[in-house]
């Protein structure tokens, strides 16, 4: 088959049916391992989507984040996310302090405490994952993880 750099050649109801069938199969993984993920006892007192929010932090610059950024990165409504933030506030894991770059803002802030939470949660997660993914060899992981870089939108 002659180049065809646009991907031209690669459309159509049989390219439809290919993106719905991988689509589905990475749902149904992400469904499955959250729901096992969920059931671990892992989360030392937390909730996965509040060792969600400080698992993000650690990976944001200074381990601060605006909430708006935090939530497109999360996945949760910024009204659902301000109360959860509210609550690791209160837990001391995480403060609102104001945006340097923006007196007016706020950003949130991963504590110390709340890293080292992070950190002993998170060791034990990773342990959760690699038993849940026993059954996939190193290097078929490997290439889901590139895979699923690969199909992320460019704008992700």
């Amino acid at each position: 088959m002659p180049d065809d750099p646009a991907g031209t050649a690669d459309r159509g109801p049989g390219r439809t049916r290919a993106a719905v069938e991988a689509w589905e199969a990475v749902f149904r993984l992400q469904a499955t391992l959250l729901r096992r993920f969920t059931a671990d006892d892992v989360w030392g007192g937390l909730s996965v989507r509040e060792y969600d929010v400080l698992h993000t932090l650690t990976r944001c610059p200074g381990h601060r984040a605006r909430l708006g950024e935090l939530s497109e990165q999360v996945y949760l409504p910024q009204p659902s996310l301000s109360r959860l933030v509210d609550r690791l506030e209160h837990q001391g894991l995480l403060a609102r302090e104001a945006d340097p770059a923006d007196r007016r803002g706020v950003v949130v802030a991963l504590t110390e405490t709340g890293a080292q939470r992070q950190r002993e949660v998170g060791g034990r997660h990773a342990a959760s994952i690699a038993r849940h993914l026993g059954h996939v060899d190193t290097g078929e992981l490997g290439e889901l993880a590139r895979l699923a870089a690969r199909a992320l939108p460019p704008d992700a």
